[in-house]
């Protein structure tokens, strides 16, 4: 956004949750520093189910019409193009669930829940189950083909997207480029140099200006949802936290294959980028996956993030901004849907950037890098590049579901498999 509006987003988060953190003192750190920015396998237990790992998760209006919100969950990251078949698929067991909040507190007021059939064969495509529930009560369902990935063209197949005639929602599932982008080998050494050096840090180490993410696809699901659907007594003010989720039991039998049974029960969250990979510490991430925001709002985590945070270095103020983001009303992407969003490739004017939403464009490791390291790039935007990884590896598109086509085995005679590693 616009410097002038997120100086003024910072200096209300600041001042309506730094003393409050401050306050509760400071726990134990640990070893934290060994985790990835991306949620890319964020915490142990979801590192070793890679199909319900989540990877980001986006919310913005849709550039082409702002009477439409997007809504993004991206999970099993790293597949590379020759694996697209065998990996491109989504889990019969698993449950994506998009909770959407509209009453200004840390709870979901909304969920859409989608399911999927098995599949069959390698170039079906998968039956997609969607669910809308207000509360605890369902309210609209429809069903929607998965677009089928493949790994015998040099073309990926087109984007299917289907929209559901009674709810005017719009529906993507399958797979597509990893829309993330950012040097994570780079900021691990700036966490390094910043517990040598609080507050400062070693930015050089950024000068390699390698995107770990590039050349690799991801599985996406995606909804297009009218603001009418989705307003609530918060008015414009929307959040929006993504959750994959499990049967609370599975049993596995010689003759019956798996069986799973009992209510959901979240594997990985995700709201704003980092949280978990960079703040919580290594011994409760498994904790904080299987935690809710409304424990994010009561202040259970709080105090791991502000031990984090001090040992960077980072300043009161700028660990009220990280605090005010991401624990005083839990860890939620919120969206002011009164803010136009512009542009191509999913928008790019600077007043709907983060953190207000998130777009795919966003560089929002740059913004939070920042922010760590008390605004040393810029204040409080950076005025330049912070990783020196500015922009995601293929150009998104114009129109839902915007991230790009996945990345296709490239062609004979061709050495470079797109990685920057």
């Amino acid at each position: 956004m616009a410097a002038s509006l997120r100086k003024t987003l910072f200096s209300t988060l600041i001042a309506g949750s730094c003393a409050a953190v401050l306050g509760l003192g400071l726990l134990s750190f640990g070893a934290f520093n060994s985790a990835k920015a991306a949620d890319h396998g964020d915490a142990p237990l979801v590192s070793n189910d890679q199909g319900a790992d989540i990877a980001d998760v986006y919310t913005f209006l849709d550039p082409n019409d702002n009477n439409f919100v997007i809504f993004i969950i991206t999970a099993r990251g790293f597949i590379v193009p020759g694996e697209s078949e065998n990996l491109g698929f989504f889990q019969s067991n698993l449950n994506w669930r998009f909770a959407i909040e509209n009453s200004g507190d840390a709870n979901p007021d909304m969920n859409i829940e989608v399911t999927f059939a098995d599949r069959n064969d390698f170039l079906d495509s998968q039956t997609s189950f969607i669910k809308i529930r207000t509360g605890s009560t369902p309210t609209a369902s429809f069903t929607a083909p998965t677009t089928v990935s493949n790994a015998r063209t040099a073309t990926a197949n087109p984007f299917v997207v289907t929209t559901d005639p009674a709810t005017g929602i719009g529906f993507f599932a399958g797979m597509t480029d990893d829309p993330f982008f950012f040097d994570v080998s780079a900021e691990l050494l700036f966490r390094d140099s910043l517990i040598q050096t609080p507050g400062s840090g070693n930015a050089s180490v950024f000068d390699r200006g390698r995107d770990t993410f590039a050349g690799y696809n991801v599985m996406t699901v995606a909804l297009r949802v009218p603001r009418t659907m989705i307003e609530g007594t918060a008015g414009n003010l929307l959040g929006f936290s993504g959750y994959t989720e499990l049967a609370q039991r599975t049993k596995r039998s010689r003759s019956l294959g798996i069986r799973d049974k009992g209510r959901f029960i979240n594997v990985d969250r995700m709201g704003i980028p980092a949280i978990n990979t960079v703040f919580i510490p290594y011994p409760r991430k498994d904790e904080y996956n299987r935690g809710s925001t409304s424990q994010d709002a009561a202040g259970v985590y709080q105090s791991d993030i502000v031990a984090s945070l001090t040992a960077f270095g980072t300043s009161t103020a700028n660990i009220g901004i990280l605090a005010g983001l991401a624990v005083t009303n839990g860890d939620i992407l919120r969206l002011d849907m009164d803010v136009p969003n512009t542009g191509n490739g999913g928008g790019s004017n600077t007043a709907a950037a983060f953190p207000n939403g998130r777009r795919v464009g966003d560089d929002v490791i740059d913004t939070i890098v920042n922010i760590i390291a008390n605004q040393q790039f810029g204040d409080p935007a950076p005025t330049g590049p912070v990783d020196n990884v500015d922009s995601n590896d293929l150009t998104f598109t114009n129109s839902f579901p915007f991230v790009a086509l996945p990345h296709q085995p490239r062609a004979n005679g061709v050495t470079d498999d797109g990685t920057r590693n």
